[in-house]
C-alpha cells in the first residue's frame, strides 16, 4: 500500500499527517530492507459495513498486519513481525497477543511455526525460560540475549504461551498443539518446573524474592540481572515482586493446560490443574481485591505490600490489560462502557502507535471477536460419553455494532476446517454462512432476555444465561451444514 493510499484510508479518523512522511514506508514493511508492497502476502479475510469508518479501520489493520508477514525462505520459517519494528523478529509476548488476529487473517501456519520455535527453546540452563525474541535467522535477538545467564525475560510469557497454544488449537483443530512432543514438553516444564524454579506457586508467590536464579556476582549496573525474570509486563519498575498480570496469566495457563489434558483424555491430570487454577483465582479474589479502590491491586511491592490500582471488575474474567504499551491511555474498555463507547474505541486509532505490529494484528482480532462478536466455546471431549450431541467447539456470535452501525459483515473467516461469513443487521439479527468445510454448531446469541428467537423466521425457545458481565444473554443452537446459511433474529 502506498503512502497516498494509506492516507486516504486513514483520513476518516485524523491519523495521517505530513509527519508520517518518508519514514512511513519503512513502518509498514516489517523487515527494514523490504520495499513497501514488495511480495506482500494477501489475506482473504474481508469486511464490509454501512460504516465507512469501520471499513477503513479494518482495511488499514489488514494491510498493515500483512505487511509484517514473511514467507520467503528465511531460516526461521514463516513468521510475522511481533516486536519493535525493524528488529526483524518476533517476541514471545507480542506473538501471543497477535496470534488471534493472525489466525483470522489466515496465518495459522505462521502461528504454529512461531509458537513452536518458542516452545522448543525452553531450557533448564535458562531456568525453563525460552528466548524472549527470535529473529528471522532463527537466533535469539542480540538486544535481549547474551548467553543463558544474561538475557531478558518477563515471567508471564511462558504462561501466555501455554494459553495461546490452546487457543490456537481451539481455532484451528490442529492436533500438533496437543500431540507434538515439543509442545507437550513445553507445557509440562512450564506448569511444573518453571513454577517451582521461579517461586510462582499459589502457596509461595506472595513471599518470593524479587531476584531469583542469579548467576555470578550481582552487578546492578549491568542490563540483564534484573531483567532475567521480570515478574510482570511492567518493565519501567525494577523493584516490584509480583504483578497482577503474572498471577492472571498463571491462572489462565493452568486452565489451558487442564483443557489440553482433557483433549488428550487425561481426566485426573485435568482436574489437578483445574484445582491449581482455582487456587490462584482464590488468591486473586481474596487477597488482591482492593475494596477501597474497587480494583485489583496492581503489584506486590519490594517490601511485599500490595499497592496500586490495576484492573477493575468489569466482568467475571480476570484478564490482565496487556495493551498499555501500545495505546496512549490504559487500554481496554472502562467499567460500564456502553456498546457505542466500545465501538468508538475500536474505531479510534488516533492514540495508538500505528507502526507497532501489535496494534494492527490486535485490531483485526478485536474487530472479529468484539465488534462482530465471533468467539469459540470449548467443551471437554471427556463429556462426549455423558452428553448427547456433544461437539468440541461451538461458534458463538454476539452482535457488537451498538446503535451507530446499521450492518456489518465479515467474510472468509477461518474456523478449523471451515471458512465462514457472519452478517449482523444491527444487534437484532445475524446470518451465518458456512462457506467451506464440514457442518458447524452455531450459537446465535443476543443481548437481553428473549423467550423466543426466530430461526429462518420460525420461532424457537431460547436459552437465557449471562454474559461475562453478568447481563442476560439469550441464544439458540443451530447446525449449519457445508454451504448452508441460517438467519436468527429477535423478531420474525
Amino acid at each position: 500500500m502506498t503512502r497516498r493510499a494509506m492516507c486516504a484510508a486513514l483520513s476518516g479518523f485524523g491519523v495521517c499527517s505530513a509527519g508520517m512522511g518518508r519514514g512511513w514506508a519503512q513502518l509498514i514493511t516489517g523487515q527494514s530492507h523490504v520495499q513497501p508492497n514488495a511480495g506482500q502476502l494477501e489475506s482473504k479475510l474481508d469486511l464490509s459495513s454501512s460504516s465507512e469508518k469501520l471499513v477503513n479501520v479494518f482495511r488499514w489493520a489488514r494491510s498493515q498486519a500483512m505487511a509484517y508477514a514473511f514467507d520467503e525462505g528465511d531460516p526461521v520459517g514463516p513468521w510475522y513481525e511481533s516486536v519493535e519494528p525493524g528488529r526483524e523478529g518476533f517476541c514471545i509476548r507480542d506473538t501471543c497477543h497477535q496470534a488471534l488476529g493472525a489466525q483470522a487473517l489466515g496465518l495459522a501456519r505462521f502461528n504454529l511455526n512461531m509458537l513452536r520455535k518458542f516452545a522448543e527453546n525452553i531450557s533448564d540452563s535458562r531456568d525453563w525460560c525460552s528466548f524472549w525474541e527470535i529473529d528471522r535467522n532463527n537466533l535469539p535477538a542480540p538486544v535481549d540475549y547474551e548467553n543463558d545467564a544474561a538475557f531478558w525475560y518477563n515471567l508471564p510469557a511462558n504462561f501466555d504461551l501455554v494459553d495461546c497454544c490452546f487457543r490456537m488449537y481451539v481455532w484451528t483443530g490442529d492436533r500438533t498443539y496437543v500431540e507434538d512432543p515439543v509442545f507437550l514438553s513445553f507445557y509440562e516444564h512450564t506448569v511444573n518446573d518453571y513454577v517451582e524454579r521461579w517461586g510462582l506457586g499459589a502457596d509461595q508467590i506472595m513471599n518470593r524474592p524479587r531476584l531469583l536464579n542469579m548467576r555470578g556476582i550481582y552487578d546492578p549496573n549491568q542490563k540483564f540481572p534484573r531483567a532475567r525474570g521480570i515478574p510482570g509486563y511492567n518493565e519501567g519498575d525494577s523493584e516490584y515482586v509480583v504483578g497482577f498480570d503474572l498471577l492472571a496469566s498463571e491462572r489462565t495457563a493452568y486452565q489451558a493446560f487442564a483443557h489440553i489434558e482433557e483433549v488428550r483424555g487425561n481426566a485426573e491430570r485435568a482436574q489437578e490443574f483445574l484445582r491449581k487454577a482455582a487456587a490462584v483465582e482464590a488468591l486473586i479474589e481474596n487477597t488482591w481485591w482492593n475494596r477501597e479502590g474497587q480494583c485489583f491491586y496492581q503489584r506486590l511491592s519490594a517490601n511485599h505490600q500490595l499497592e496500586g490500582c490495576g484492573p477493575r471488575r468489569a466482568s467475571k474474567a480476570l484478564a490482565p490489560d496487556w495493551r498499555r504499551d501500545v495505546d496512549a491511555d490504559a487500554g481496554g474498555f472502562p467499567v460500564g462502557a456502553t456498546s457505542d463507547e466500545e465501538v468508538e474505541r475500536l474505531l479510534d486509532l488516533s492514540h495508538a502507535r500505528l507502526e507497532y505490529p501489535e496494534v494492527s494484528f490486535s485490531r483485526v482480532g478485536d474487530l472479529v471477536t468484539n465488534l462482530m462478536g465471533v468467539t469459540l466455546e470449548f467443551r471437554s471431549p471427556l463429556l462426549a460419553a455423558v452428553e448427547g450431541g456433544w461437539v468440541e467447539v461451538t461458534v458463538r456470535t454476539l452482535p457488537g455494532l451498538g446503535t451507530t452501525i446499521d450492518w456489518a459483515e465479515v467474510r472468509n473467516l477461518p474456523i478449523r476446517a471451515c471458512d465462514v461469513t457472519v452478517h449482523h443487521e444491527g444487534t437484532q439479527k445475524t446470518t451465518f454462512t458456512n462457506e467451506r468445510g464440514p457442518a458447524l454448531i452455531w450459537r446465535a446469541a443476543f443481548a437481553g432476555r428473549h423467550e423466543k428467537l426466530f430461526v429462518n423466521g420460525e420461532a424457537m425457545a431460547s436459552s437465557v444465561g449471562r454474559d461475562e458481565s453478568g447481563e442476560p444473554l439469550s441464544s439458540v443452537l443451530v447446525t449449519v451444514g457445508a454451504g448452508g446459511q441460517v438467519s436468527v433474529g429477535t423478531a420474525a
